[in-house]
């Protein structure tokens, strides 16, 4: 087995390793019949640490497995980016496009300004400005109707460019653009494009009415500290689909990291405009906010001193919490996919991270 430079430092054996990474994790996942998770770590072909914990649906006590399809929530973004940067690639649509170029419909004179590169990297001012007194809405909107409030949009939190703010709808926007681009269904364009050229298998947009295999529910503790199942139907703006609700398992993300590694789905040079942290995020920020850290399309970039480039996404949409991370340099994946939402997910990475020699988040 090879491992990084920062584990063979420590001169650790793979057993003590593991035992200390379980250590980590059995801390919070100390009951087999409650909520779990999956976890993988790789480097290159071989697994460094593997393990799954506890239940993926509460009603039929299925565990979680390495094929059980989590809500990969806001991990879902660098997919919709990917597909942005496909279609660059092939002419059909410039980063640099207002748009004004993709939504004649909408207003503002400022949509002149929003470019592509905006909202991938979100950086475009949009505010979130969804309406919020219409349960049904929040409950049940899709990709088009959460974005319709941008039609009587008249003002911007800041000019295009120049600072972050992490929003959904932007992203939202992708949906619509790649059908308005393509004349093809977001959902086609996306399973023979992305997902098929990544060779993932059984990975699935939400929708209400579609089975999607090993599903997994996503939960809380109520007041009683019961666990009740808290996804679609239970949680705001679930079922919006280029912005967060994809459903996949740890087996399909290895291929689709695998993909993204070997340009499968996209060219080196996409990939680099990817990974490039176009806007540091501040300490003020709402969400996003590490030492060193910047936003790229659909990813989040750190350049900590000394520690080579971590890029990671983390996702949060009812009770699942997710965190899809690599270190490129050093070809290692972290996958940490759990269905409860009452973890220091950060923290626990971190602890991960200072086994195998890094510590990228204070």
């Amino acid at each position: 087995m090879v491992f990084s430079t920062a584990v063979q430092a420590r001169n650790m054996s793979n057993r003590e390793m593991t035992q200390r990474i379980d250590q980590v994790f059995n801390a919070v996942y100390n009951n087999p019949n409650e909520p779990g998770a999956a976890v993988l770590i790789m480097q290159g072909s071989d697994t460094l640490y593997s393990r799954c914990f506890g239940v993926a649906d509460m009603v039929t006590k299925a565990p979680v497995t390495f094929a059980t399809n989590f809500c990969i929530a806001s991990v879902s973004k660098q997919f919709s980016a990917v597909a942005l940067l496909q279609l660059a690639e092939e002419g059909k649509l410039s980063l640099n496009d207002p748009l004004s170029k993709f939504f004649p419909e909408l207003q503002a004179a400022f949509f002149e300004d929003i470019t592509l590169h905006h909202i991938l990297s979100h950086t475009s001012g949009i505010p979130d400005a969804r309406p919020r007194d219409d349960r049904n809405f929040v409950l049940y909107s899709n990709d088009v109707t959460s974005v319709q409030y941008m039609r009587t949009l008249n003002c911007l939190n800041f000019q295009p460019g120049t600072q972050y703010e992490y929003i959904n709808p932007t992203f939202q926007l992708i949906y619509q653009i790649v059908e308005r681009t393509t004349g093809i269904p977001f959902e086609t364009y996306m399973h023979d494009n992305v997902f098929g050229r990544a060779g993932m298998q059984t990975c699935r947009y939400f929708e209400p009415d579609r089975q999607i295999a090993n599903l997994a529910h996503g939960y809380e503790r109520n007041s009683k500290g019961v666990w009740q199942e808290y996804d679609y139907g239970e949680e705001s703006f679930f079922g919006t689909k280029a912005d967060g609700a994809l459903y996949c398992s740890i087996n399909d993300f290895v291929r689709w990291e695998r993909a993204l590694r070997d340009n499968s789905v996209w060219s080196a040079s996409s990939k680099r405009l990817a990974y490039h942290p176009w806007i540091q995020i501040p300490a003020d920020a709402e969400y996003g906010y590490q030492p060193y850290t910047g936003y790229g399309y659909g990813f989040f970039v750190q350049d900590y001193p000394g520690l080579p480039t971590h890029v990671y996404h983390l996702g949060d949409n009812g009770g699942f919490t997710i965190y899809a991370g690599k270190i490129p340099e050093r070809d290692m994946i972290f996958l940490f996919f759990s269905t409860r939402p009452d973890i220091d997910r950060l923290g626990i990475v971190n602890k991960v991270y200072s086994i195998l020699g890094f510590q990228f988040i204070k």
